[in-house]
């Protein structure tokens, strides 16, 4: 099983399935403060953080990066898969602040060398990712080379246990269903009403949210990969039981890796197949607990 972040060190690709979208404005902070799950106003200058903006029953239309590059302008690193819907729908609300959304036509480019990360550090144009291995997504100035697909990129959120929402699983899912309260600081349960707080905090203190998200992965010599917003197969004594949402997918040497929405309480051991592809669980580098 091939781990990204060790045999690629110095991975440097291009991330053309990302768009970038500036959103500026005196009212910047106090609108997304409104907005999204994250506590925007305790992201200092340089820091970024996961985020959802959900609707009002709670379900995500939009997982992105925002990255705050100063006092009133941010960054929002979406997957292009999800828009134009995402972004109409951040800025449903903006007719009555001063803030304004732009889309950047900037190429963006994700890297995990520790050596054009020291170059790009302090540019108001890098999002400094922390974490093992410390990743950057930056834009503004190409390096002097990359390489590799840029689904490489996508393989190493996966082995991270970063999700990846697409257009087939918008307004499908609430954050906790893909574990966002583990990861960084991607749900505030102590700031004020958001879009879709009251879900996210009923899962919370009630106990309501039954799902979460699971890594999968096995040996394929086949090419295909199961649909987003699917299901697979899980073995059941004898049998065979549609199960899950297919989140993202990947194919690398012959493996082929999924990230999938499950019961939380699927044992570790569980085997699942996608056509006669034989996957299992592998383990998710945090915990799964909703009191985190």
């Amino acid at each position: 099983m091939r781990e990204i972040s060790r045999e690629l060190p110095a991975l440097c690709v291009r991330l053309d399935q990302y768009r970038l979208i500036e959103i500026v404005g005196v009212d910047a902070e106090k609108y997304l403060q409104g907005q999204l799950t994250c506590d925007v106003t305790k992201l200092t200058i340089g820091e970024q953080t996961l985020t959802a903006h959900c609707d009002p029953k709670g379900k995500m239309s939009a997982l992105f990066r925002l990255f705050r590059a100063g006092e009133q302008q941010f960054f929002a690193i979406v997957l292009q898969d999800l828009l134009p819907e995402a972004l109409i729908q951040l800025k449903k609300y903006a007719v009555f602040s001063k803030v304004a959304f732009n889309e950047d036509e900037s190429v963006l480019f994700g890297t995990t060398s520790s050596e054009i990360i020291a170059k790009i550090r302090n540019q108001p144009t890098a999002c400094i990712i922390e974490g093992e291995p410390q990743r950057a997504i930056f834009w503004g100035t190409a390096p002097e080379q990359h390489y590799g697909n840029s689904q490489l990129w996508h393989l190493l959120d996966i082995q991270q246990g970063i999700p990846l929402l697409f257009k087939p699983n918008q307004f499908e899912l609430i954050p906790q269903a893909v574990n966002l309260q583990c990861l960084e600081q991607a749900i505030s349960f102590t700031k004020g009403c958001y879009i879709g707080q009251e879900t996210v905090a009923r899962a919370k203190y009630r106990g309501m949210n039954k799902r979460a998200m699971f890594t999968l992965v096995g040996n394929t010599n086949n090419a295909d990969l199961p649909p987003i917003g699917e299901s697979l197969e899980l073995q059941m004594g004898e049998h065979w039981k549609a199960t899950g949402t297919v989140l993202s997918a990947t194919l690398d040497r012959q493996q082929l890796w999924v990230q999938i929405v499950l019961n939380k309480g699927t044992p570790a051991d569980s085997c699942f197949r996608f056509g006669d592809t034989a996957l299992h669980i592998v383990p998710l580098p945090y915990r799964l607990d909703d009191n985190e």
